[in-house]
């Protein structure tokens, strides 16, 4: 099934129609989607008038937005200085065996995205996974796997 972009003009147009604008739309939109559509980008550059270069450029930069489809379920493992020393790394191992995913990659159908980021500031709940924004701390690695079959 082809995904269609209609609610994108919506989206936008619950914006005041500026510059300013842009990375509040684009946060909409994001959160729509799950990333931002190359429709996304043309619809709202020429409903704020801005260069589509402008919004390719904001949209590059932050690291909050992708460019590429994601899961419906966004799991982060933590790989920090404190997560890493109590096994994030085993337990991204677990998960990328789990999912069948490296760090970085979506599955097909579009269920799961695993990502390895940088601290996330949790620090005394080391190593700490997210999963779109619920926080699992203290993890262990024999319970990684379990973690996704709750919904």
């Amino acid at each position: 099934m082809k995904q269609t972009f209609d609610k994108i003009p919506d989206i936008i147009a619950k914006h005041p129609q500026n510059a300013g604008s842009l990375i509040m739309i684009l946060q909409d939109i994001q959160k729509e989607y799950n990333y931002l559509p190359p429709e996304a980008l043309t619809q709202t550059a020429a409903a704020l008038d801005v260069p589509l270069s402008k919004v390719c450029s904001v949209s590059t930069f932050y690291n909050s937005f992708s460019l590429k489809p994601r899961g419906r379920k966004i799991v982060r493992v933590c790989v920090g200085t404190a997560c890493h020393i109590r096994g994030s790394n085993l337990i991204q191992q677990q998960l990328e065996s789990t999912l069948n995913l490296k760090a970085g990659e979506t599955s097909k159908d579009l269920e799961y995205t695993l990502e390895a980021v940088a601290c996330v500031g949790a620090c005394a709940m080391a190593p700490v996974v997210i999963i779109n924004d619920k926080y699992h701390g203290s993890l262990k690695v024999n319970k990684a796997a379990k973690l996704l079959e709750k919904k």
